[in-house]
């Protein structure tokens, strides 16, 4: 068929139905409670506080990080005032003076490269600060708070080529630098303390756990920089399961042929990790990162059947089945949090995200 008579058999032809009805489907649907997707308007100058706001309705991921924002305001809020008393509840409990006091018990969890990284800064203001109440971390998120205060970790690149950095004593983080004299400095530090230790544990029946250990350290560093110095000052408890898998436990491979006979004692910990979510009346967990870290707090607060406000920071995707990519819906099916609780994960590296989160939140009332 030639284009005119193309064009004549068309003319005035409707549009068929079956491409109308695929492409002008009616909507079925009630924007009451619905925000309304808006960004920050720049025409309004620069206010951070406001940009920040604005993401709650920005979509994608500024919407979790608002939804965050919100989540971890609650569960600062909360109190055992809050909820009604019930005939389950002891003579104390029943007392308004003592309900108006008991807040939720916050979790901090971390993983090792943030302690490395400036995020140390922004954790150790949350526990100097007395803003969170347990403290989960791997062994470098222990030791590397440490060595920082005896040796400064610098910014390299990504690209830096490993064969180089070995033969320079140069260890790399990402895109950090830790100079491997940190370490020697470290082991320089730490031997006489776990002399000590072990000392106190022969004379006098002390009997070490991870968390004892970490306190320690936090009292003999006595550095106004360190988070584990002012979760000493402010007996905050610290809990590392895996306290033997980095550079301290380095040390303690060392020290176990120079003095054998030093026992860090795990199980002791675990019943006190367990039992800080047990006997709270309300729980909140904040987690960056993944790994042990965030099943530690996880699976402590199974034994309450979950916690009641759940924020998870980190990159991590759940197509794997890893724990660290789980979101939060998994963890109700194991009871690790509660089928009503407010929770919410922020796909995105925290050390962009959590000093923002923490601005929005903790520290708008400093």
């Amino acid at each position: 068929m030639s284009a005119h008579n193309l064009d004549s058999a068309t003319k005035n032809v409707s549009v068929p139905d079956m491409a109308t009805a695929a492409v002008l489907v009616k909507s079925n649907f009630s924007s009451e409670g619905s925000k309304i997707i808006k960004g920050y308007d720049f025409e309004d100058g620069v206010d951070y506080s406001a940009l920040l706001d604005s993401y709650m309705s920005t979509g994608f991921q500024a919407s979790h990080f608002g939804r965050a924002v919100e989540i971890i305001n609650h569960m600062r809020a909360w109190r055992l005032s809050d909820e009604p008393v019930t005939d389950l509840d002891a003579e104390e409990d029943r007392q308004p003076e003592y309900r108006a006091n008991v807040k939720c018990k916050i979790f901090l969890g971390y993983t090792s490269n943030l302690v490395s990284s400036g995020i140390r800064e922004t954790i150790k203001y949350l526990v100097k600060n007395k803003h969170v109440d347990v403290l989960v971390s791997s062994a470098g998120g222990i030791e590397e708070d440490f060595i920082k205060c005896l040796g400064s970790t610098y910014l390299g690149s990504f690209s830096m080529k490993g064969k180089e950095l070995r033969a320079n004593g140069l260890n790399r983080i990402g895109n950090l630098i830790v100079p491997n004299d940190n370490y020697c400095k470290f082991e320089d530090w730490i031997v006489p303390i776990f002399d000590q230790m072990l000392a106190e544990q022969k004379e006098h029946g002390v009997v070490w756990t991870p968390s004892k250990l970490i306190r320690r350290l936090g009292k003999e560093i006595n550095h106004p920089d360190s988070i584990y110095y002012w979760a000493y000052k402010n007996n905050i408890p610290v809990y590392c399961p895996a306290i033997t898998d980095g550079s301290l436990g380095d040390m303690l491979y060392f020290h176990s042929y120079r003095s054998p006979g030093l026992v860090v004692d795990l199980v002791q910990d675990i019943r006190a990790v367990n039992c800080e979510a047990v006997f709270a009346k309300k729980t909140g967990v904040i987690i960056l990162g993944g790994g042990i870290v965030k099943h530690h707090i996880c699976n402590a607060n199974l034994m309450r059947n979950g916690t009641d406000f759940a924020v998870f920071v980190n990159t991590a995707q759940e197509f794997d089945g890893s724990d660290a990519g789980a979101r939060p819906d998994e963890a109700v099916s194991w009871g690790k949090i509660k089928a009503d609780a407010e929770s919410v994960k922020v796909y995105a590296d925290a050390s962009l995200v959590f000093p923002l989160l923490v601005a929005q939140t903790f520290a708008k009332d400093d």
